[in-house]
């Protein structure tokens, strides 16, 4: 039987192929530039792509490409073949360190977000020796950055591996302060739980709303929804159960360390997590995984949807980013220890997150701006859109007793008694889990729960990372003029928490209560897109990334430009879609069922029955048709004099101000109306077969 041990990470070019191919001083060369990062020697490039050649071709590739992540949040390949044509008439197979190192890609149709003129077509790919290349489909794919002519970052990967290296000279200037003079680096972690729908894909397929915009568009509600809760960690059906066992498979051939599966709470919802990472892999890993998840669907005639709201009225998908700093040495710095209110380094540590999340709420709620994350904040299914952090009860007891000055008095472990002797004596945990939370503490990590299920976690952890940096340094900043050391980490822990305590809240973020608490404390609630996404440019966010060389004004500029885009463009699709499924689909078949009705009601009045099912029908059928029709009509005047607008974030307001507003009035006359029409004569797919069907 084959062992997983035989066959995990056997499509990576990892530590253990680098030994073997690799001649002792190059892997050590490139080691150091991997563990340290140190600058690359450019000398072994070319012993180093010579190897990576051979594994290759062992491993059947025959073609080589810079795989890269642009802006469109998927990722991007150009694939060049290994041969070189001789002069006898065959090929050699080759593969030069230039080759390795830099490529160029045109780049003239990826968002740019105005980095440069369409013509200025140009770009270029540099390898990053962080990432492990790998080998998938036949080619050897190098992860690299992605950057313009003119040397800006067109990419996620350059701005993530930028503050990397910010965070990591902060954090190492910090705990040399501390005595640490053992750790040569420090990294940020990262483990992407990802969650995702499946649907049979000859249902899919009927659905224009799916293929076209990765959600159901109409839809009235299933019968049964989650509401017994039956399916979150339920029994994993046999073809999910096939699919979840092919999926784990080709994850851990490319080294990805899938590590949970599970029923999520919607009916034919799912969830994976990995094991944690250095957020740079980490990336690499959850882009690989949602593409392996549509590619592993689809051989079991499946298809994955990973769009934050696929469902009306159940819960969306979204993707929790366990963020988490530990160095070299395998020091996490942010677990407590036993004894959290003596570990000084470690409450310093978490005021400083403290400070940048509160300083950097409008940051933070930006990451994860989009239209479709736009159907989930603020629901019952996953964090609100205001910022705020949950640290739990005891760590919460100390930092409030620092800052009374007061003792505080560790309280022991109690034991779960659960009345029955046979099963094991258990220690509660010191604090629960809040699950409503948007950054909350869970134990050595914090765990952000607002990004939707297709989003790159790149931009996320590039703004955790940097925004910490600027806490870090000014911690330092005062600690290396400290006369009395002790006495100075106490007062910076006491004052950063008196001035940022705000941000914490332990209760329950759905209430109605805690929208109300939180505008009195003065907390952002950007409850949109549109509006969030602006702050992208506030004077302060271009001064820190300027400040740690992270983002450009010029490419804050482009990112808020092309999210803004994005936005408008995925509600463009969206308000099309709707007009054709109203107008081709939806509208003719109401037309004749209502003409089919009223020929019955007819018949029966003439005959003297009575026929109120028909006459109750027809009318109400009548009614919606007209509205139906006469929105479709608003719906097409509204999207033409949104695109009008010249200014994007005008056209998005609109969008959202005026378009939105018609496709769900829209939507609400289509579902009430798929009540009332047999099923058989419904154009598509419903809730039933599409969420009870795999």
């Amino acid at each position: 039987m084959e062992k997983i041990t035989d066959y995990f990470g056997c499509n990576v070019f990892n530590d253990t192929v680098m030994k073997e191919y690799l001649p002792e001083d190059t892997y050590k060369a490139l080691k150091k530039t991997i563990e340290q990062g140190k600058t690359l020697d450019p000398s072994i490039a070319g012993i180093v792509a010579q190897a990576m050649k051979d594994w290759a071709v062992e491993k059947g590739a025959t073609h080589f490409t810079h795989w890269f992540q642009p802006m469109t949040g998927i990722t991007a390949e150009k694939h060049d073949s290994f041969i070189t044509p001789t002069d006898d008439g065959n090929v050699l197979l080759e593969f030069s360190g230039k080759e390795l190192i830099k490529g160029e890609a045109d780049g003239s149709s990826f968002p740019t977000g105005g980095l440069r003129a369409t013509f200025e077509a140009r770009g270029y790919t540099a390898w990053d020796p962080t990432s492990y290349a790998f080998v998938k489909d036949g080619s050897l794919c190098i992860p690299t950055a992605f950057y313009s002519h003119g040397g800006h970052a067109l990419d996620k990967k350059t701005p993530l591996v930028r503050s990397m290296q910010a965070l990591n000279d902060s954090t190492l200037r910090l705990i040399r302060l501390f005595g640490n003079n053992e750790a040569k680096s420090v990294k940020p972690t990262v483990g992407a739980e990802q969650e995702y729908f499946l649907v049979d894909k000859k249902l899919y397929d009927k659905r224009e709303d799916l293929r076209f915009c990765g959600r159901t568009l109409f839809g009235a509600p299933a019968p049964k929804g989650q509401e017994l809760g039956d399916h979150y960690y339920g029994v994993i059906r046999p073809r999910v159960s096939a699919f979840m066992k092919e999926l784990d498979k080709e994850l851990w051939m490319l080294g990805i360390p899938s590590k949970t599966k599970h029923n999520e709470v919607a009916p034919s919802q799912h969830e994976m997590a990995p094991v944690f990472t250095t957020v740079n892999i980490s990336t690499d890993h959850n882009q690989l995984t949602m593409e392996i998840l549509k590619k592993v669907a689809e051989k079991h005639g499946l298809v994955c949807l990973l769009h934050e709201k696929p469902f009306g009225n159940l819960n969306g998908s979204g993707k929790h980013n366990n963020w988490s700093i530990s160095t070299d040495t395998g020091i996490n710095l942010l677990n407590p220890g036993k004894t959290p209110s003596e570990n000084m380094q470690f409450l310093l540590i978490l005021c400083a997150v403290i400070k940048a999340v509160d300083l950097h709420q409008d940051l933070l709620r930006l990451s994860v701006a989009s239209a479709g994350n736009d159907h989930r904040l603020g629901g019952q299914e996953a964090p609100p859109a205001i910022v705020s952090m949950f640290l739990g009860d005891e760590l919460t007891s100390i930092l409030d007793s620092i800052e009374s000055d007061t003792e505080y008095t560790q309280k022991a472990r109690e034991k779960m008694d659960f009345g029955v002797k046979t099963l094991p004596a258990i220690r509660k945990a010191t604090t629960d889990r809040n699950r409503t939370s948007p950054f909350a503490f869970t134990g050595n990590k914090f765990e952000f729960r607002m990004l939707g299920a297709p989003m790159s976690i790149a931009g996320v952890n590039t703004i955790l990372n940097t925004i910490v940096c600027e806490a870090f340094d000014s911690f330092s900043e005062r600690l290396e003029k400290a006369k009395d050391f002790d006495s100075e980490v106490h007062s910076i822990i006491r004052e950063t928490y008196k001035a940022h305590k705000r941000i914490i809240f332990n209760g329950d973020g759905y209430s109605k209560q805690w929208q109300e608490e939180a505008e009195k404390r003065g907390l952002l609630n950007l409850t949109d897109t549109v509006s969030a996404l602006p702050y992208y440019t506030d004077k302060k966010n271009i001064a820190l990334f300027e400040k740690y060389n992270v983002y450009s004004e010029a490419e804050l500029k482009s990112r808020e430009s092309i999210n803004i885009e994005r936005y408008n463009k995925s509600l463009h699709i969206e308000g099309l879609t709707v007009i054709r499924m109203a107008k081709e689909q939806l509208l003719p078949v109401l037309s004749k069922v209502s003409a089919d009705l009223c020929l019955n009601l007819s018949a029966k009045e003439g005959a003297g029955i009575t026929a109120k099912y028909e006459r109750s029908v027809t009318e109400k059928l009548s009614e919606l048709c007209d509205s139906i029709y006469e929105d479709s009509l608003s719906l097409e005047k509204a999207i033409k004099d949104a695109e009008t607008k010249e200014d994007i974030l005008e056209k998005a307001k609109a969008y959202r101000d005026n378009i939105i507003p018609i496709m769900n009035s829209i939507r609400n006359s289509v579902d009430t109306a798929e009540t009332l029409v047999d099923e058989n004569e419904w154009p598509y797919p419903n809730y039933c077969d599409l969420l009870y069907s795999v």
